[in-house]
């Protein structure tokens, strides 16, 4: 193996009386591109820094090649000077290097630094970042505020260079697609798999069952050695003073596990009272801005129970979409009829609800008490934000103090907390970790109630969505049933020519264009009989489990026989829910084969 170009060992770094880091041992070998992944609140920024040398550790060492070229693309860029070819040769590119990468990623050389959108300011630090020709680039939230035609320009970029790469990403998709090596910080430490991270799951899941196999394991001699005390150490002190120590050494580890345990969001939706089974109906849609279109001759209805994500170019005007259909902003052409009873909690991507003056107690409260009313019953502001993973002192902190993630949880916690029966997302995966955004998703796809989501986000939207509403730009949109996989598989060339940035345009992969069938393949024939008995099963069978888990003497008669039942009804319970989603998908697929 090459030697590396930048390494830690043994780094130690405190926040306070807060230790950060406590042995973190990192290394990256010249053309390497490596993932770092953990939760929110772990300190990946801070690690990044570190390896960047803007942050120095209170023990360890950092490494860098002699004459290695380290760039560092952070979370939130301050873009300066007067154009953004000004800003991307600041830092040392050549002025056609720099006006190369702008354009590549969309943006006009000579537009001003002022009054950029969130994507253009991301753009446009990854263009300074590349033109810099680096031997190692640090990459924090890349993806973040960008659509998917800029993160595909992304993957392709990184796919040219030869350069080493360190990524902090929540985009599954995307570090699926650009990494070869996987770094986890947890634990104030760093794991490190040689895998892509397609591998990161299984892996990480497999580290945290033998953690808690070892901290059972700790609880079962903390109960042996309790136990001994009680019993027999006055009379012999002398001679067992070793093993009473090692007593409250393990105490002391136990105490360790339990405060530095990842935690739990305990997310809740409270569903509203039903809506009406027709949520929206919008009928020859058409809205413009001056010369610009952005929906011409749309019509869709959205129903009870609907997913639909709204998909297209930064620009393209989906916010636009969602307030039409919302009747928050009138069409020029066309009609919608909202449905009846409609209880609609609203997150958009501005967090434009966030005051910099307000502390978290203030969101949570609006202002007065110290109690959130949660799906109709009130709760301590303190013990609601503990499940959101706000520690106490963070309560009278102001909003301006959080972290991107950090918002996104607080603008979460407080809608989560208000019946609703249509829930709008516009961009809420932006800077969750994973671990949020699969509870997240969870949540999202046991919610009885309607969801329209806008996202950049192609995983999420394949997990989740129902259909998929693309626009163009150009006033062009379109609905396919499915995620977003399944609308460029059914739209080739939808997005082509799209030009965002006013200069080069940003091209989406091409799916293999496919005759249109008038009926299921085959193989999805097959399976969907084979759903529909699975779905007919299944029920039978978690009942009479179910009802062998009601013997109340059974756990003292056969312990090992309830945790296999236990868990045999687990599973039962999950294939159903998946044969369900999986029936629902094929039947869909179905009905708009037959048109």
């Amino acid at each position: 193996m090459a030697a590396p170009i930048l390494a830690l060992k043994d780094v130690r770094l405190a926040d306070g009386a807060t230790m950060l880091f406590d042995g973190v041992d990192l290394a990256i070998e010249p053309g390497v591109r490596a993932s770092l992944v953990g939760r929110n609140g772990a300190g990946k920024s801070t690690l990044l820094r570190m390896l960047a040398g803007q942050i120095q550790p209170d023990g360890g060492d950092r490494f860098a090649s002699p004459g290695a070229r380290m760039v560092f693309v952070p979370q939130e860029p301050v873009i300066t000077g007067a154009t953004l070819l000004d800003y991307a040769a600041a830092g040392g590119a050549a002025p056609h290097e720099a006006e190369a990468e702008l354009m590549a990623f969309g943006l006009d050389p000579a537009k001003g630094t002022v009054g950029l959108s969130g994507g253009e300011i991301r753009r446009a630090a990854l263009s300074r970042g590349f033109a810099e020709q680096p031997d190692v680039l640090l990459l924090d939230e890349p993806t973040n505020h960008m659509d998917i035609f800029a993160i595909q320009t992304l993957e392709d970029r990184l796919a040219t260079l030869r350069c080493a790469a360190l990524i902090i990403s929540h985009d599954r998709a995307f570090l699926e697609r650009v990494t070869r090596r996987c770094f986890w910080l947890e634990s104030r430490k760093v794991r490190r798999l040689d895998k892509g991270f397609a591998a990161f799951d299984e892996w990480s899941e497999q580290i945290l069952q033998t953690e808690a196999d070892e901290f059972r394991r700790l609880n079962k001699a903390l109960e042996r050695e309790q136990h001994w005390l009680e019993r027999g150490v006055t009379g012999r002190r002398a001679r067992n003073e070793g093993r009473r120590r090692r007593l409250m050494d393990m105490r002391q580890q136990k105490a360790t596990i339990l405060r530095e345990s990842r935690g739990q969001i305990s997310m809740g939706l409270a569903a509203g009272d039903t809506s009406g089974k027709r949520v929206a109906e919008a009928k020859g849609l058409s809205k413009a801005f001056g010369e610009r279109v952005i929906v011409k001759g749309f019509s869709t209805r959205i129903q009870r129970g609907d997913r639909v994500a709204i998909v297209g170019p930064n620009g393209a005007g989906k916010t636009t979409l969602v307030k039409l259909l919302l009747g928050d902003l009138p069409a020029d052409e066309g009609e919608i009829k909202l449905g009846t009873g409609l209880q609609i909690a609203y997150i958009d991507q501005a967090r434009g609800e966030l005051k910099e003056g307000q502390t978290l107690w203030d969101v949570l409260t609006d202002g007065g008490g110290d109690q959130i009313m949660v799906r109709g019953v009130p709760r301590h502001v303190a013990g609601y934000a503990k499940e959101f993973l706000f520690q106490d002192k963070q309560l009278r902190q102001p909003v301006s103090s959080l972290s991107g993630g950090e918002r996104n949880r607080l603008l979460l916690a407080r809608a989560l907390a208000r019946p609703a029966n249509l829930l709008v997302l516009d961009e809420p995966t932006n800077d969750l970790d994973m671990e949020t955004l699969d509870l997240l998703e969870d949540l999202l796809a046991d919610f009885d109630g309607t969801l329209i989501l806008v996202s950049h986000d192609r995983d999420f939207i394949d997990r989740l969505a129902t259909s998929t509403i693309a626009l163009d730009g150009r006033g062009r949109v379109v609905e396919t049933p499915g995620g977003w996989t399944d609308f460029l598989a059914q739209n080739p060339g939808f997005f082509e020519d799209r030009n965002p940035g006013g200069a080069k345009a940003i091209q989406a992969p091409k799916a293999e264009p496919k005759k249109a069938a008038a009926k299921l393949t085959y193989k999805d024939q097959r399976r969907l009989e084979e759903l529909d008995a699975l779905i007919h099963k299944l029920p039978g069978e978690i009942a009479k489990l179910e009802a062998a888990l009601a013997d109340p003497n059974l756990y003292s008669r056969d312990p090992a026989g309830f945790d296999r039942i236990m868990k045999s009804s687990e599973k039962a319970r999950a294939d159903l829910a998946a044969a369900e989603d999986e029936w629902l998908a094929l039947e869909e697929k179905r009905e708009a084969l037959a048109g």
